[in-house]
């Protein structure tokens, strides 16, 4: 294979709504460049990019993948993210290396939720966006109406530069508005169509007004009515792009004879940056923070963007070169796990299929197979030039579920799985809650977490299955009481004998457990207060109304009785727990429930929405701020509340919603709860 050069590489990601034609239209963008022989379809199941069985199963991409192609001397490196909002996070990944982005969106009039999603995303890292409008070959289409529907969401930053040349329902010709010229079906010029004169006219002159902010001496021309060639056209516009200013449109369709695609891809080349025009990476080294350039001159660093996992095959980690250049045969330095790799094997993948390469240069993106250390984000670079890149930022979990496994015996199988697909997805999370003793899986979505345990199925055999955690209740008493614990036992020879009198009160030092020695005369012999001790602690994780802990207890021995032969530590150890079991009982027992802080950053349209649901919730409103055009809702709930709390938002705001949440403290249960937790108790008691 050829080797390129970051002049001639091209980095872009696929990016919208979910359903809006990512993936036909990078099949398209392989067909027309010869790179496949055939126009694969996502309903057919045999697309390039969704080859996983579950994408093919649920027609729809779920996993990040990458595709190369070569246009006039131009590799094109294509990242296809998926657009459902449960995989964010495939998308954060490849636009923490693509050096723009194509927003595929549909024909229709409307911004779908995914696509502001997507446009907000990139704003805020200032990562340029070119805009496919797809599907203008539908019934009822119109790129005009979705220009439009841009236009207004936008404004003056959405560019057009292309329009289809429709005959009926089939694209009969292109547009091209930075030249001014029209191409028909098989890419030769043609006269402009009169319907589309007055709307070239028009497309052109707001283009003008765009390009005329790229510098002052396109403004003085503009200004003074001097005419601006095709050339300073694409310059200006070129530069306006590369840094993120304007948003280019074209309309077209993901079908291979459409004229629109040698369009895209004459833009693609044209105007979208080279690898480090745009996009800056961060990096430390020698404690110091910097930006680092795109550079071959250089010693080796590349960072991991994506692991793939593959039970045959191993790990398949998707990198970007960010300086230098490395080939098999290289040993090179892992920053996060302090161990060196050699790099036996490296490829350029179109979907699936891996082509080998020998070396790959700064601002290149490949894959490394066979290496023991290495997983997302983590660096690798010269062993002599250590220098370490800033994390991609994953979006944190938002949902989480109990997973166990479906067959007795197999539950390492599970969690070895799981394990493993830790490495391919880093937006969720699996760790065992202590004091439930459950495993908790944590991620974006349910169906994120449905798909990732189908996986398991899928690769490794297990079958997991999940269900609401338990919740991590606490208990406490309200009023003092005084009880005695006595333990006597007589079976023949030495006998076990041990009696203390003890006070339990609500009000714990340390808000957890406090126990008071007020024992005079040596009724209990002192050699035997740690025992009473011991037993109170032991006892309070274990509960009175259920299994909970518990907490704020004080509890102040000041008697007991104690025998000169039969006394014995375990005998004060068990007389302590029947007197915690009866006092605390007496105390006026209850459950407290954990509070959680809940930040809700939405639309102000759907502050009333927002509102009545967290009443519902038994949730308090603390107060409200605007933050970036939008609404943060602070806020207080039971996390017993909150279980699906993140599909319900997405349910009530169309996607617009997110939310960040954090334990805050415990409070007492309504006893309208309480009866359910102890009929929950009860439940898993008989099920064991």
């Amino acid at each position: 294979m050829a080797v390129f050069h970051k002049d001639k590489i091209r980095n872009i990601a696929l990016i919208g709504h979910g359903g809006e034609g990512k993936t036909s239209l990078l099949e398209a963008m392989l067909y027309k460049t010869k790179a496949t022989d055939r126009l694969g379809k996502v309903d057919d199941g045999n697309s390039v990019s969704d080859y996983d069985p579950e994408e093919i199963a649920r027609k729809m991409s779920i996993s990040l993948s990458m595709a190369y192609l070569n246009y006039k001397d131009y590799k094109i490196n294509v990242l296809d993210c998926p657009g459902f909002f449960d995989f964010e996070g495939e998308m954060v990944a490849a636009l923490a290396v693509a050096d723009a982005a194509v927003l595929v969106t549909g024909a229709n009039g409307s911004v779908p939720v995914g696509a502001e999603k997507a446009l907000e995303y990139c704003t805020e890292k200032s990562i340029p966006v070119f805009i496919f409008v797809n599907g203008v070959n539908k019934e009822n289409s119109s790129f005009d109406s979705a220009l439009a529907a841009y236009r207004e969401k936008y404004g003056s930053k959405v560019i057009a530069v292309g329009m289809p040349v429709m005959n009926g329902t089939t694209p009969a010709g292109y547009v091209d508005v930075l030249g001014k010229k029209a191409y028909d079906a098989s890419g030769a010029e043609m006269a402009v169509p009169a319907s589309l004169g007055g709307k070239l006219d028009e497309e052109d002159g707001v283009l003008m007004e765009a390009v005329a902010e790229a510098s002052e001496e396109l403004m003085e021309k503009f200004f003074g009515g001097e005419e601006i060639s095709a050339d300073e056209k694409k310059a200006g516009l070129r530069t306006r792009f590369a840094s993120a200013e304007v948003y280019p449109v074209i309309g077209g369709a993901a079908v291979d004879k459409d004229p629109a695609l040698n369009g895209l891809l004459d833009h693609i080349v044209d105007l979208f940056p080279a690898p480090g025009e745009s996009v800056k990476h961060g990096y430390t080294a020698n404690g110091e923070h910097a930006v680092m350039d795109i550079d071959e001159n250089g010693k080796f660093a590349a960072q991991v963007f994506k692991t793939i996992v593959d039970p045959f095959i191993g790990k398949l980690l998707m990198f970007k070169v960010m300086r230098g250049k490395v080939s098999a045969g290289d040993t090179v330095y892992n920053v996060e796990a302090d161990e060196n790799e050699k790099i036996s094997s490296m490829s350029v993948m179109r979907g699936k299929k891996q082509e080998s390469v020998d070396t790959m240069y700064a601002g290149d993106i490949g894959a490394f197979a066979k290496l023991n250390y290495t997983t997302t984000n983590n660096t690798l670079c010269d062993p002599s030039a250590v220098v370490k890149f800033d994390a991609i930022e994953f979006p944190k979990p938002v949902i989480s579920f109990a997973v166990s496994s479906a067959d007795k015996g197999s539950e390492d199988k599970v969690f070895a799985g799981l394990n493993k697909m830790l490495d391919e997805d880093s937006t969720f999370t699996l760790e065992k809650n202590a004091e439930t003793n459950e495993m908790i899986i944590s991620g974006m979505g349910e169906m994120q977490l449905d798909i990732i345990c189908k996986k398991v199925k899928n690769k490794f055999n297990a079958t997991a299955v999940l269900k609401e955690p338990r919740i991590a209740y606490r208990e406490t008493i309200k009023k003092t009481v005084e009880a005695e614990g006595k333990h006597k036992k007589q079976s023949g020879g030495a006998g076990q004998f041990g009696q203390c009198s003890i006070r339990f009160e609500p009000g714990a030092a340390d808000g957890v457990f406090e126990f008071v020695d007020a024992v005079v005369g040596g009724a209990i012999p002192r050699q035997y207060i740690p025992a009473v001790e011991k037993g109170l602690r032991e006892a309070a994780p274990k509960g009175i109304l259920a299994d909970y802990p518990v907490i704020n207890l004080k509890c102040t021995v000041f008697d007991g009785k104690s025998h000169p032969v039969d006394s014995k530590e375990i005998a004060f150890i068990t007389a302590a727990k029947l007197a915690f079991q009866e006092g605390c009982s007496k105390a006026n027992p209850v459950f407290l429930e954990p509070i959680m802080h809940i930040d809700i950053t939405v639309p102000d349209s759907y502050m009333g929405d927002i509102m009545g649901d967290l009443s519902k919730r038994r949730g308090r409103i603390l107060g409200t701020d605007s933050v970036n055009g939008k609404t943060v809702v602070s806020a207080e709930a039971p996390q017993s509340e909150l279980s699906k709390y993140a599909t319900d938002l997405r349910s009530m705001t169309q996607g617009r919603g997110k939310f960040e949440m954090r334990f805050e403290r415990y409070e007492e249960v309504p006893a309208t709860q309480a009866q359910k937790i102890i009929e929950d108790y009860k439940k898993r008691m008989a099920a064991n």
